[in-house]
């Protein structure tokens, strides 16, 4: 019980000579009969395992709880889905395994979850597995950085708070790439401070490596903590100075081979034997890197549609308040006011009579750095910004609440100026908390009253116990307070898992309760918010929500008929595709419309791999796949939202012309050309928001595009595939085929707005 209210060991000071006595049990100090109230620090309480392994329990229900019933980013799930038919689009992370087009992203977090499908056969756990595992082992990574430092408890509660921090919940569920992310980043900080500890190069080679990876990952957003790093290393690592400089070049070269090894080697492949760079806007790796996933999500507008415009993104106005809005409060902020403080006065605690080597000083440096970094990127950056980027803010934050909360509780114990400090910062965390709950007008009333009694009862213990030999009752006063700090946080991240899919999937994972609208104001992509869609589930009248303004890729009306969605059953490597779905595209699982082969009622009401993603008629699939005549592609179709339900409802290759944002100049008249005349190409949907209807896209080319497939391809009739020639209920990626039929051959332009048309080309029709 010692250990939990002053839970790092440290030798006592020998009141004749005034240094440090030989620690207990040593050869030169035989143990004291109270040797087991104050372990070494060699030896692990007895209850610090159990706690970890409950902890960890804890977190992977989380994580998986009905995890077949979620839904997952099916932008990802189809480059997953075609990295297991094609080795060349496993290494290029195509969305097709055709290889016309890549995701917007590096490809590492892709192969991984590649790798796992192709072992175990492609369905949302075998995808799933190494990503949870990873965030498994992030959580460990964390409690061992603080428990070198500062003890068991400590670490206990930075494994906690980072378990049940809402944001790295609702990530971790998700296929986004964010998991992986961070757990590299975490590790590479974990061995920057064993180099700094040791005085080691080889953990610091490793640190490099591990970021290096991280930014094959998300590219730049991997070395958002790399100044803390280098500083710390510089200023607190054992070495002499001018080692320590010939160890940061060394790691430097370690850290621009592991970072651009892909980049450079998708430059030495011809552009013709390569897909395109998706996001970029030259087709190339390092216009990727420097603008759509680069400087563009900071200052907005740079490089191929990655800045939008305003900052308004999906996670409010940028600012420096933004961490604490509507949108980002309940994810993230919950800790963070109690993160600052123990931040700071931790680093008073330390004091300038620290050696420049203090460990402690370090980690809260780099720990501390690794926050304010995150935080003044994602307040201030005026691009594309989800709100589950700022899962990348949680290891910090509960490096910093358990280990400079300890600081905090020794000092209140040790020195009456500091006795307000701690109860300050508690009583701070609890008010957040309460204002954060009430923003969630009708959801669990009960808990910020019971919060706010919890807490006060918990400091009034801390002052009552603060002294004397009453440590167990201080003890469970300081237990009541930790639980008072996560119970909301806790409450959010279990909200949506014991339900089926809703916010933490798709496109935009959140956790929790609606407690605001982000807007739709500058990122490419569609959900929005909180429950797969914008911001409160609603789609904003007038915004875009994928490629076709107001509705779903392809023209399928929000809220009516059949929305995106569809199921995704474990595949146990039988090869099921989302909802069950034959990957012949019959859905034999169930009827046509959205691809679990049901319906789902507005946007996010489907669940599995399509969340928000657009549907697909099975009907229509099957026609294509009996009429693709040996081609490469079943269809062509205007965005990558589209072609990624298509990929996975049919398991066939489908070219997504334009990408994610609508603005890729993947392809041109005279490619189309070519994939016809060479019998690569067939089908081409024309319509339904797409040409030039979606976000962004050359006008020009698309326009091109569009009048030579009108004016040579054939229009395929509905009663060509549909059972029921009069019927509309086809899917929102190649929906109203019939209906639109006419007028698209006829060459009405306006139609595209609202109607989508397949057309069939053939090596006659290029002329």
């Amino acid at each position: 019980m010692t250990s939990a209210t002053d839970p790092l060991p440290h030798t006592t000071v020998s009141a004749a000579a005034g240094a440090p006595a030989a620690p207990a049990g040593s050869p030169d100090r035989p143990p004291p009969a109270t040797a087991s109230a104050a372990p070494p620090p060699d030896r692990a309480p007895r209850w610090s395992l159990p706690a970890l392994i409950a902890i960890m329990i804890l977190a992977a229900v989380l994580y998986s709880w009905n995890l077949s019933g979620s839904g997952l980013n099916s932008f990802y799930s189809a480059a997953v889905l075609s990295g297991t038919q094609s080795w060349k689009a496993w290494f290029f992370g195509s969305l097709d395994a055709g290889n016309f087009l890549t995701v917007d992203k590096p490809p590492l977090a892709l192969m991984v979850m590649g790798l796992s499908c192709r072992v175990f056969g492609f369905g949302t756990w075998q995808m799933m597995l190494p990503m949870i595992l990873v965030a498994l082992a992030t959580i460990r990574i964390v409690h061992a950085s603080v428990r070198r430092v500062w003890g068991h408890g400590a670490a206990a509660v930075a494994a906690l708070v980072l378990a049940l921090t809402p944001i790295t919940v609702a990530i971790n569920r998700d296929n986004n790439p964010d998991t992986l992310l961070v757990f590299l980043m975490a590790a590479g900080a974990a061995l920057a401070l064993r180099a700094v500890r040791d005085g080691g190069v080889l953990p610091l080679l490793g640190s490099a490596a591990c970021f290096g990876l991280a930014f094959n990952t998300k590219m730049l957003q991997g070395y958002i903590p790399l100044p803390a790093v280098f500083a710390v290393y510089l200023y607190a690592a054992r070495p002499r100075l001018v080692k320590r400089i010939v160890n940061l070049l060394l790691a430097g070269v370690v850290l621009a081979i592991s970072s651009f090894w892909w980049a450079a080697a998708v430059s030495l492949v011809p552009a013709s034997e390569r897909p395109y760079i998706g996001g970029s806007a030259d087709g190339t790796a390092w216009n990727l890197i420097m603008g759509y996933n680069g400087l563009g999500r900071v200052f907005g507008g740079e490089g191929n549609g990655g800045g939008g415009g305003g900052g308004g993104g999906f996670s409010g106005t940028a600012g420096i308040g933004r961490m604490f809005n509507d949108v980002l409060g309940g994810q993230i902020s919950w800790l963070l006011p109690f993160a600052g403080i123990a931040l700071v006065a931790g680093l008073v605690l330390c004091g300038r009579r620290a050696p420049r080597t203090d460990l402690t000083r370090a980690t809260l440096v780099l720990w501390g750095g690794w926050t304010v970094l995150h935080y003044l990127t994602f307040s201030m950056a005026e691009g594309t910004m989800h709100p589950y980027y700022t899962t990348a803010l949680a290891p910090g934050i509960a490096v910093l609440c358990a280990g400079g909360g300890v600081m905090l509780l020794r000092a209140f114990r040790a020195d009456k100026r500091w006795a307000w400090v701690l109860p300050l910062a508690l009583g701070v965390t609890a008010v957040w908390a309460i204002v954060l709950l009430r923003r969630a007008s009708g959801w669990n009333t009960w808990l910020w009253p019971a919060i706010g009694v919890v807490m006060a009862l918990a400091i009034v213990g801390l002052f009552l116990f603060r002294s004397g030999a009453r440590a167990r009752l201080l003890a469970a006063s300081v237990a009541a307070a930790v639980a008072a700090a996560v119970a909301g946080p806790a409450a959010y991240a279990w909200s949506v898992p014991s339900g089926s899919g809703g916010g933490m999937s798709g496109t935009n994972p959140t956790a929790g309760p609606t407690t605001g609208n982000g807007g739709f104001g500058g990122g490419p992509g569609g959900g929005g918010g909180a429950r797969g869609g914008f911001p409160g589930g609603q789609q904003r009248e007038g915004q875009a929500g994928g490629e076709a303004a107001g509705g779903f890729p392809g023209g399928t009306p929000q809220g009516g008929g059949e929305a995106p969605g569809g199921g995704m059953v474990p595949g146990g490597g039988t090869g099921e595709l989302p909802g069950g779905q034959a990957p012949d595209g019959t859905g034999e699982s169930g009827g046509t419309g959205a691809p679990g082969g049901g319906t789902a009622s507005g946007a996010g009401g489907g669940t599995g791999m399509g969340e928000g993603m657009g549907g697909a008629s099975s009907e229509l699939i099957a026609y294509l796949k009996k009429h693709q005549d040996g081609a490469t592609w079943l269809l062509a179709v205007s965005g990558s939202q589209s072609a990624a339900q298509l990929i996975l409802s049919s398991g066939e290759p489908v070219i997504s012309m334009w990408g994610w944002s609508g603005s890729d100049k993947a392809m041109t008249l005279a490619r189309l050309k070519e994939l016809v005349k060479k019998g690569e190409l067939h089908y081409v949907q024309i319509g339904g928001g797409g040409m030039g209807g979606g976000m962004g896209g050359d006008s020009t080319v698309s326009s091109e595009v569009t009048e030579w497939v009108q004016k040579n391809g054939t229009a395929v009739k509905e009663s060509d595939y549909s059972s029921s020639s009069g019927s509309t209920s086809t899917s929102g990626t190649a929906s109203d085929a019939a209906s639109g039929s006419a007028s698209g051959a006829s060459g009405d332009s306006g139609s595209r707005s609202s109607q989508s048309t397949v057309y069939r080309l053939d090596a006659s029709d290029v002329g």
